[in-house]
């Protein structure tokens, strides 16, 4: 009896991972820009899941409780991280490196083009890294990973005229960095 209800429990399990790993790792791999910590936090979560599926209490939707954990431990990954660079790395907390880490899309375009996609892509990740945390959340959940507001609430734990407020001054703080940038690169000309 004992070993049925353990099977049916790493089937049900199986069936979660399925459904829900794609987006797991789309939404690890925006915050942290590198696929191995992608996939290394992606694992986390599901080691998460498993061991807290009895705990859930079903305050908000699996998928929402699964995604709060995936941007949860994202984040405190890139504190770690942001900790050992503080000690002697120069770097951006979440910059673009070399373009290894970039994930592969097929398209039709001249070298020209995708040098301007990669250099716009660049900037934009430059200023969204620049956001407060809160209003980095909810641009990268809303705009990359294309989660409703509402599920950004859930996600995030607050309300939805919350959600809203950050990603509007979010939007508007990206302007206003986005223009210093661009005016900034003018007058160095």
């Amino acid at each position: 009896m004992n070993f049925h209800r353990e099977r049916s429990a790493e089937n049900e399990f199986r069936t979660i991972v399925r459904a829900h790993q794609e987006r797991v790792y789309s939404t690890c791999y925006r915050f942290l820009k590198s696929r191995e910590d992608a996939q290394d936090v992606s694992q986390e979560v599901f080691m998460q899941v498993y061991k807290s599926l009895n705990d859930f209490r079903g305050d908000a939707q699996l998928s929402t409780w699964i995604y709060r954990i995936a941007v949860t431990r994202s984040l405190d990954l890139i504190r770690k991280q942001n900790r050992k660079k503080r000690l002697g790395s120069v770097k951006a907390i979440l910059s673009i490196g070399s373009g290894e880490d970039e994930v592969d899309v097929a398209s039709e375009s001249t070298p020209e083009t995708e040098l301007m996609d990669s250099e716009r892509s660049r900037v934009l990740a430059w200023a969204v890294s620049r956001l407060p945390e809160n209003q980095r959340i909810a641009i990268t959940l809303n705009n990359y990973e294309h989660y409703s507001n509402q599920e950004v609430a859930d996600i995030m734990q607050t309300s939805l005229s919350s959600v809203e407020g950050l990603l509007h001054r979010g939007r508007k703080n990206l302007k206003k960095e986005l223009t210093d940038y661009f005016t900034s690169r003018g007058t160095r000309k």
